[in-house]
């Protein structure tokens, strides 16, 4: 059986949607403050949906999609490790917690960017927070089951717009 990657990319695309509109509903409607990791995999979710929306559209031209493709597997990928990490922070006991760190902001006025960025990758104490679970798992555990869905459907369509590159060049 073969999955239209068309209908495949849309379905991405909304998804992250989806998953960008609950974070800032979470945010804004029920003020939860989001941490550095949080902040990160928001950025790792619009990189994917960046990903499946090129793919929508270059779905006739087999070398675009198949970059478009790589891009959406390696954002996926980058969405596990995050999400992997905010899990793992949020599994540690109390006394081995990272200490919480200065605001964005502060951060953004006072910091080189590479520092900023190295400080948002790592996570803080604020990250080791639960404030949300469904079903056993909080929002970064639900994430890294979003993420790993990303990668297996990029996954594959790296591998179908490969085998229509090699049809092409035939």
């Amino acid at each position: 059986m073969r999955i239209n990657l068309k209908v495949l990319s849309v379905l991405g695309f909304l998804t992250c949607v989806a998953l960008l509109a609950g974070a800032y509903y979470f945010e804004y409607a029920m003020g939860m403050e989001p941490c550095p990791l949080c902040i990160m995999q928001r950025v790792a979710t619009l990189m994917v949906a960046i990903g499946c929306l090129l793919s929508f559209f270059l779905i006739r031209r087999p070398l675009a999609l198949l970059i478009a493709s790589i891009w959406t597997l390696l954002s996926s990928f980058f969405g596990i490790y995050l999400s992997y990490h905010h899990n793992w922070l949020q599994n540690l006991p109390a006394d081995q917690v990272p200490s919480c760190g200065p605001s964005l902001e502060y951060m953004l006025d006072a910091f080189p960017v590479m520092d900023i960025v190295t400080v948002l990758l790592r996570g803080n104490g604020d990250c080791a927070d639960i404030s949300w679970n469904f079903a056993g798992l909080s929002m970064p555990g639900w994430l890294m089951v979003f993420f790993i869905g990303f990668a297996i459907a990029s996954a594959y369509a790296v591998f179908s717009a490969w085998q229509a590159r090699q049809i092409q060049q035939a």
